[in-house]
Order: structure tokens, then C-alpha cells, then sequence
């Protein structure tokens, strides 16, 4: 998979669904080094533009993402990435940050 982090500066928008319920879950960025990490630990990890560095999802909490698959979109600038959720996702203590 080639992924063109150019567009964006370097990022690329990451939509992540539950690969059970088709929820969406969250939306993330990930520049290329996110984007290995977690493919090398199967967690989704992205990049937070405010603190300025890669972040697993759940790496405080325990609610982690599982990956299941990682699929770019026909421009390869954005990412569907079909996740196990270990816990509740947004931060309020909902499964899912839209609703």
C-alpha cells in the first residue's frame, strides 16, 4: 500500500469502524511513522497535531483499537481502518465519538 502523505502535509485522515457493529468509531491522523507503528503492533497509533507526537489509542485508558484491516480510499489519502474496540473510544465514556 502506497499512501501519499503529501497532500495533507504529511498526514492522513484515518476513519476507524468497529468490524463487528460498522459503527464509526473516530477519526484520526496518521503521518508515515503512525502509520508503521500500527501496522507493527496492530493498535491503532496516530499522530495528535497538539501534543506534537504519535499516540496509541487507549494508551492510557486500556481501550485500545485492535486492527483488523486498513484499507486506503482510490486516491490513497485516506484510511478505513476496521478496529476492535478493548473498551469505550471517545474520551466522554461513549463506544463511539460521533453520538
Amino acid at each position: 500500500m502506497q499512501l501519499d502523505f503529501e497532500k495533507m502535509g504529511g498526514l492522513v485522515p484515518a476513519v476507524v469502524q468497529d468490524d463487528v457493529t460498522q459503527k464509526v468509531l473516530m477519526v484520526g491522523f496518521m503521518n508515515e511513522a503512525a502509520f508503521h507503528k500500527t501496522l507493527d503492533t496492530n493498535r491503532v497509533t496516530f499522530f495528535s497535531r497538539t501534543k506534537g507526537r504519535l499516540w496509541i489509542k487507549g494508551e492510557q485508558s486500556g481501550n485500545f483499537l485492535e486492527v483488523k484491516s486498513i484499507l486506503p480510499d482510490c486516491d490513497n489519502d485516506t484510511l478505513l481502518i476496521k478496529a476492535t474496540p478493548c473498551g469505550p473510544v471517545c474520551h466522554t465514556g461513549t463506544d463511539t465519538c460521533f453520538g
